[in-house]
């Protein structure tokens, strides 16, 4: 069956990987499976159409056969579970890749995504310039956990897996922040990350569409 994601018409962040179709392709990438992308507008990702797919009007979604996925996470999780090489086999060392999935998601994610919103959608607020840096120690605290758990390893936790594609796609969002590059070995294992083929032929997939079009005919 073809599997059909949501994607961007035009994404907000001009195509640099931020989007969370990005996290999407890259794990379709790494299991080596074939899909097709739709392009939704802002408009359209409020219509019925695309809230009977995802009731909140975001991207992506994920289609295949009668299965309508949404949820970054939940689709990443389920392309792993399906194929090979994203997750671990052995029980053990899978349900710790599970763990940091989530972690990725719903621990470290959280305040950097604040900060985002902080710097961004709250900058022109009297109050801004006092909350940032309290912002900025929230994801410095996190950090700092991270890197110490993380070390001098390669990945979180042996092999690459779908946790260090979530926890990698995570991270990217803080380059513009300057805050990775004070942890040596965390700016390092989000290198490794975009050094992988399979996430260079996604971030690619997603730049294209939002390349600059060339003037004239």
């Amino acid at each position: 069956m073809t599997i059909t994601i949501t994607a961007f018409e035009c994404s907000p962040d001009g195509g640099k990987g931020l989007a969370r179709d990005t996290r999407v392709r890259w794990a379709l990438e790494e299991a080596g499976v074939p899909y097709q992308v739709r392009l939704v507008s802002f408009h359209a990702m409020k219509e019925p159409a695309h809230l009977a797919l995802h009731p909140f009007g975001q991207i992506p979604t994920y289609e295949e056969g009668d299965l309508v996925l949404f949820e970054t996470g939940a689709i990443v999780f389920h392309i792993a579970e399906q194929h090979a090489g994203l997750l671990p086999v052995a029980g053990d060392a899978r349900a710790r890749a599970v763990m940091w999935m989530f972690a990725a998601l719903n621990t470290v994610e959280p305040p950097i995504l604040e900060l985002a919103n902080a710097t961004v959608l709250e900058r022109d607020r009297p109050w801004s310039q006092e909350r940032l840096p309290l912002v900025r120690d929230r994801v410095r605290d996190r950090l700092c956990q991270l890197a110490a758990r993380l070390g001098d390893a390669e990945w979180l936790d042996g092999t690459f897996s779908a946790a260090d594609l979530l926890m990698v796609s995570v991270l990217l969002r803080l380059r513009s922040s300057g805050l990775l590059d004070e942890f040596a070995n965390l700016a390092a294992y989000v290198a490794r990350g975009e050094a992988r083929p399979a996430y260079q032929r996604a971030f690619a997939a997603q730049l294209a569409i939002n390349a600059p079009k060339p003037l004239g005919g």
